[in-house]
Formats: C-alpha cells, structure tokens, sequence
C-alpha cells in the first residue's frame, strides 16, 4: 500500500527522541570515529572503466553515490553509524578522485552512469541493494531505481528532487532558471579552466576534511565533473511553451528524501508532486537551514533518520 509522509524537521527531531532506547544507541554521532583509514578500498569493472569505491562493515549492501562536486568522503558521518548493522560502500563517480576518468562528454551520459553502480553491486557479490544518492549521485538513483527497480531495496535521495520536477521548475519557475544559470555556464566550452581545487573545495567546513578534499580534486577531471552538465542537465534554451517531455516510470521501491531548504541551487519547488510519481511508501524530510550538501549541514538528523527508516525496511 502506497503512503505519503511529509515531516519538517523540528516535528520528525522530536519524534525520533520518543523512538526508543534502541534507535538511539544504533545511530549515536557522539562518539564519531575518523574512516579514512578505517575503510577498505576496491575497485569495481564498469565496462572497461575503472570504479573506485571505499567500504565498511557487514550485513545488508548500502550504495552511497556523491555529488558535484565531491567524493565518497562526503558520506563519512552515514558510514561510520550505518556500517554497524550494514556493509556501506561509498563510490567515487568516474572523473572523481581514483575512479577512472574517461574522455568524452559521452562518457557521462546517464546511462552509463547508472551502469557504474550496477558494477559496483556486482562486485561486491550481491543483486541488489539501498541505493543513496546526492545531487548528481541523486539523479542516478532516481534513474536506477525508475530503469532497474530489481537492483534497489530501497532508495534514499538528498537535495535532488526528482528529474520530473527539476525539468518542471526549469520550464516554468523563472527564480529556479536563474538559480540554475551556475549549471548552465557548467555547460559551455572551456568551463572547466575556472575552476580549482580549492576553490571545488571551498563549501567545505572542517579545515581536516577539506585538506582531504583538496587532494581528491587534485586526481579528480575538471573536464569530466562538468560534463555529467553538458551530457545530463536542462539546456538553458528550452522554450517553456514547447511540449513537456513524456512521463517516466513511476518509482517502485520505498524512498526517503531529505531537502535541506537553504539550498540555492534547487529550489523546493521541485518537491512539489513527488509523492505521485512514486508507488511505494515516500518520507519527504524537510530541514530548515541546512544548505545543499544536506548530508554534512544537518549531518546527526540525516544519519538518525536513514537509521531508523531502514530498520524498519531492510533485515
């Protein structure tokens, strides 16, 4: 049976403080352990291209996929709690860090991009999996879980509200075209020579882990982190009166979304209408004053909200 829950914040904080002694064991951030070498390293074989990705812990297969621009670090926090009970793998998307970085504004099509994690789950040995995904690592969640429903338990997605919606604000909302006018500069020839690590690294907070950052950006293709852009984003040239694209597949597995609402980049809006474009169970969590990297922003209410939703869901 389908079933729809919208929680902001502040109520959803309150709520997991009456859940239970067990709840609060399971997902304690007090005590947070630095993983950087903690963690194991493999790499998966996508069709030829180099996967990297990080893992920890044993039990049920969680899949965390980064965003722009960022790595598996950014999943930390989630890792260090959820590896308790599950074997999270955290992946470098190609043109990130030790992942491959092939040539080609080709390479990035979605597609394939989804195929990089299919990889991933294969090499672990497993058929399926929770899929996690952020901003870009959002959109090939959204895609996997609507093309490969076989290979998702359940799906979580942070600050990327479903492709329907983002295409539906870019045609119509004219504050979400000029707040998308970053992505659409992304797009353009030579982008990429503005860019640096440091300044790829510059929203990072903690001064430790954007030392880390600044590494991985050194490895990463500026080239490539603009090209999921030029292959995957909305032209800026759409006509609004043109028609809209068809529908998608509806989503069939359970999903939990966060949206941290000081995100400039995407706008709520495109929030709007996701509980009729999934047919299981959907958790939409809103956090006020958390910004677009939600998983780092509110990082304690993230980490205790993904606990206590798939322990009701995955054994």
């Amino acid at each position: 049976m389908k079933s729809i829950n919208i929680v902001h914040a502040a109520l959803f904080t309150a709520l997991l403080m009456g859940a239970g002694p067990a709840i609060a064991k399971d997902a304690s951030l007090k005590n947070i352990k630095g993983i950087w070498d903690r963690v194991e390293h493999h790499d998966a074989d996508s069709s030829g291209v180099k996967i990297h990705y990080v893992a920890l812990g044993k039990g049920p297969l969680i899949v965390m996929i980064h965003g722009f621009p960022d790595f598996w670090y950014t999943w930390r926090r989630q890792m260090d709690a959820l590896s308790a009970h599950y074997r999270v793998v955290a992946v470098d998307q190609r043109g990130y860090d030790l992942s491959d970085r092939p040539a080609g504004i080709e390479q990035y099509a979605m597609p394939l991009l989804v195929n990089d994690i299919g990889a991933v789950i294969k090499a672990e040995g497993r058929t399926n999996a929770v899929i996690v995904g952020h901003d870009w690592g959002g959109a090939v969640a959204w895609t996997l879980a609507m093309t490969h429903p076989e290979w998702i338990q359940a799906l979580i997605i942070l600050n990327l509200p479903h492709p329907t919606g983002i295409q539906r604000e870019i045609r119509n909302n004219p504050e979400q075209r000029k707040n998308s006018e970053y992505a659409f500069n992304f797009q353009k020839p030579g982008a990429e020579k503005n860019l640096s690590a440091e300044r790829l690294a510059g929203w990072v907070k903690d001064d430790a882990a954007r030392a880390h950052y600044i590494e991985a950006f050194n490895r990463s293709d500026f080239q490539a982190m603009l090209n999921y852009y030029r292959a995957n984003y909305p032209r800026p040239d759409q006509d609004p009166a043109a028609s809209p694209p068809p529908p998608l597949p509806k989503v069939t597995v359970p999903v939990l979304e966060f949206h941290g609402l000081a995100d400039q980049a995407l706008l709520p809006g495109a929030l709007s209408g996701t509980w009729d474009l999934v047919d299981r169970d959907f958790t939409l969590v809103t956090i006020p004053g958390a910004g677009h990297f939600v998983q780092q922003d509110a990082s304690d209410l993230v980490t205790t909200t993904m606990t206590d939703w798939l322990a009701r869901r995955i054994h």
